[in-house]
């Protein structure tokens, strides 16, 4: 049975939520294995619409056992509240798995995170000020606080001392901040042990004996392949990998296992945050694809960028993480419009570039060049396979498949679980 791979393959909020939903009732595990609380997924099921920040989506799929991987970070009062607001609506929270080595995003963490934004002005990387990159840099830096630190007083009171030790001096003396105290943290810290203590696991060991006992495994990425630390639009990126290969590192299970690796896609593209984007509209057409599409943050709460879709960033994609599958998402939102761009290439300093620059200026300078598509004007969210599809409808989703590397063997018509069309299973 397959360990499988689920991950955008833009600059996230691509529908990975909808995605992993849609495979929950299959599969026995969904994993996240890297980020935060920056990372939304907005799942519909029947009338009702969740919006999940740091569980894995698995969790409203009853079968599943949702995990929390040793590559997220994990702010307490977050993760509490969000169980808090699934349990009251009736989910079944209870067989959820947290990693013991999973980073514990700290109160100073979060507080480094939003002074250093503002200390940066002009030049912020935009992002969410909940601690992510501070909490990522700890673990680097070796003075992070882990899960299992929460069950030893005497270790987490050392390490939240040697952490404050520099980050005490550079909130009083670069930011003109109060100093934080180490018994404030710590008894804020031990408040959350006996809360999570039940979810708390060895989940590398739960993880390879599942797939021992050819049990299903999705691991869910949050974010996206252009936000990767290594591989996106440095600096305009997270702190941890998104791409496939983070799945490994931050689930503990060996490439080896893995099977499948499935990206999700947008009919479009879609950023927040600052950053370049080549195909990034500022008009009508950007203001109606933001409008159709819902385009706000589900964690920020931002207005998302929108822009005709990105041939060149699918084909990175597919490379950076060997893809197999993709899934398309959101192709009802292009319905209405008489002709669709698509960017097929870039030009810079006035040479056709068809791949990812590799220079950081390149890529800034890159203006796309743009191959139009006949569109639409037909209502598809009732169509349940690829033939009910209008024939404009089914080219461009041919077109945008041929172009980026990898077969589409789903597509989303609509926001709803039953608004998909299975072209092929994934599983």
């Amino acid at each position: 049975m397959p360990a499988l791979v689920l991950l955008g393959a833009q600059w996230g909020d691509e529908g990975k939520g909808k995605a992993t939903d849609l495979l929950g009732g299959s599969v026995d595990y969904v994993v996240r294995y890297q980020g935060g609380n920056n990372a939304g997924h907005t799942v519909v099921v029947g009338d009702q619409k969740y919006a999940l920040h740091l569980l894995p989506s698995g969790i409203l799929s009853p079968g599943c056992t949702p995990v929390i991987g040793n590559g997220v970070v994990v702010d307490p009062s977050v993760l509490l509240s969000e169980l808090s607001g699934l349990n009251e609506r009736g989910v079944d929270t209870s067989k959820l798995l947290i990693s013991g080595n999973a980073h514990i995003i700290t109160p100073y963490n979060v507080t480094v995170d939003k002074v250093t934004e503002r200390f940066l002005g002009k030049r912020k990387i935009g992002t969410t000020g909940r601690g992510i990159g501070p909490t990522y840099a700890d673990k680097i830096n070796r003075v992070g606080i882990r899960v299992q630190d929460l069950y030893d007083e005497s270790i987490l009171t050392q390490k939240v001392e040697a952490a404050l030790d520099i980050k005490n001096q550079v909130l009083t003396k670069l930011y003109n901040r109060r100093a934080i105290a180490v018994d404030q943290v710590v008894e804020e810290l031990l408040a959350y042990a006996d809360k999570l203590a039940p979810y708390v696991a060895d989940t590398v060991l739960v993880l390879n004996q599942a797939l021992e006992e050819d049990k299903v495994v999705l691991f869910e990425g949050g974010q996206g392949t252009l936000l990767d630390i290594d591989h996106g639009t440095y600096p305009f990126v997270t702190s941890s990998n998104p791409t496939a290969g983070g799945a490994c590192t931050g689930a503990g299970v060996g490439p080896t296992k893995i099977s499948r690796v499935i990206g999700i896609l947008k009919a479009y593209t879609t950023r927040v945050g600052a950053g370049p984007f080549p195909t990034e509209l500022f008009d009508e057409d950007g203001e109606a694809l933001r409008r159709i599409g819902g385009e706000r943050g589900v964690t920020t709460g931002r207005d998302r960028r929108c822009g005709w879709f990105d041939a060149v960033i699918a084909r990175y994609a597919t490379r950076v993480n060997g893809l197999t599958d993709f899934f398309l998402t959101k192709l009802d939102v292009l319905t209405g419009w008489e002709q669709i761009p698509v960017c097929v290439a870039y030009e810079i300093d006035g040479k056709r570039v068809e791949e990812l620059p590799y220079s950081q200026t390149d890529f800034h300078h890159a203006k796309p060049v743009y191959e139009m598509l006949p569109g639409w004007n037909e209502d598809i969210s009732k169509a349940k396979s690829f033939g009910d599809l209008p024939k404009n409808a089914q080219a461009y989703v041919k077109a945008l498949e041929e172009m980026s590397g990898a077969p589409i063997s789903a597509i989303g018509v609509g926001p709803g679980r039953d608004e998909t069309i299975e072209i092929n299973s994934f599983i």
